[in-house]
C-alpha cells in the first residue's frame, strides 16, 4: 500500500473512532465497531495499531503532532525560549481545548478502567511537558528565565495557559473558544510568565 493511500486510510480511521468515542465512550467502542465505521477490515487495525489502546494513543500523539514539532525544532535549533513559548502557547493550547482532545478526555473521565486515561497521559503530556521542561532549562541555563527549577516553571506556564479550561470543556461548561481568543489567552498567559520568571 503506498504511504499517501495508508495515511489517508488512517486519517479515515481515526476520525470514525473519534465519532464512535463521543457516541459510545471507550469501553463500549470495539475495534470491530471502529472497523466496521471506517469500511476498513479488522485485521488491518490490528495489524497497524496493535490494539485499541494502540490506536487511540497514535490518536493521541498524532493530535499533539504539531505542539511537539514545535518545541523540538525550538530545543535543536537554540531558539530563544520565551519566544518559542510565545509561539507554541497557541498551538498547544488550540489543541488542548479542540474537540478531539475533548472527545478523548471526556471519554477517560467515564472510563473506570482508568486506561484511556493512562494513554492520553503517556502519549500527550508525559512527551510534550519534558520539551517544555527542557525548553524552560535553558532558559535558565542562560540566564534568560529565573524560576526554582524547569519543572516548576513548566508547571506555572501551563497552569497561566490552561488554568481551568480544559476542565470546563470536558464537562460542557465552556465552548471551543474561536481562535482569537486562544491567541489573547496564550498572549496573556505569555505576558504573566515573563512577569514571573523573566530576567
Amino acid at each position: 500500500m503506498r504511504e499517501d493511500t495508508k495515511t489517508r486510510r488512517q486519517a479515515e480511521i481515526e476520525t470514525a473512532a473519534y465519532e464512535l468515542l463521543k457516541d459510545r465512550g471507550y469501553r463500549s467502542t470495539s475495534m470491530l465497531d471502529i472497523a466496521k465505521a471506517a469500511k476498513a477490515s479488522n485485521e488491518t487495525l490490528y495489524r497497524w495499531y496493535g490494539d485499541k489502546n494502540g490506536l487511540f494513543k497514535t490518536m493521541v500523539e498524532s493530535n499533539a503532532r504539531a505542539t511537539k514539532a514545535a518545541l523540538d525544532a525550538a530545543i535543536r535549533d537554540d531558539v530563544d525560549p520565551l519566544e518559542t513559548l510565545g509561539h507554541v502557547a497557541p498551538i498547544l493550547l488550540s489543541m488542548l481545548l479542540g474537540d478531539k482532545a475533548t472527545s478523548l478526555n471526556r471519554a477517560a473521565a467515564a472510563d473506570e478502567s482508568g486506561e484511556l486515561g493512562a494513554t492520553i497521559a503517556v502519549a500527550g503530556r508525559d512527551s510534550v511537558f519534558p520539551l517544555i521542561e527542557k525548553l524552560i532549562g535553558r532558559g535558565l541555563e542562560t540566564a534568560a528565565l529565573t524560576a526554582p527549577s524547569a519543572g516548576v516553571a513548566a508547571e506555572w506556564f501551563l497552569s497561566l495557559l490552561v488554568g481551568d479550561l480544559q476542565i470546563r470543556r470536558v464537562n460542557r461548561t465552556l465552548p471551543e473558544p474561536p481562535g482569537d481568543d486562544v491567541c489573547a489567552r496564550a498572549t496573556a498567559a505569555m505576558r504573566a510568565f515573563r512577569k514571573l520568571c523573566g530576567a
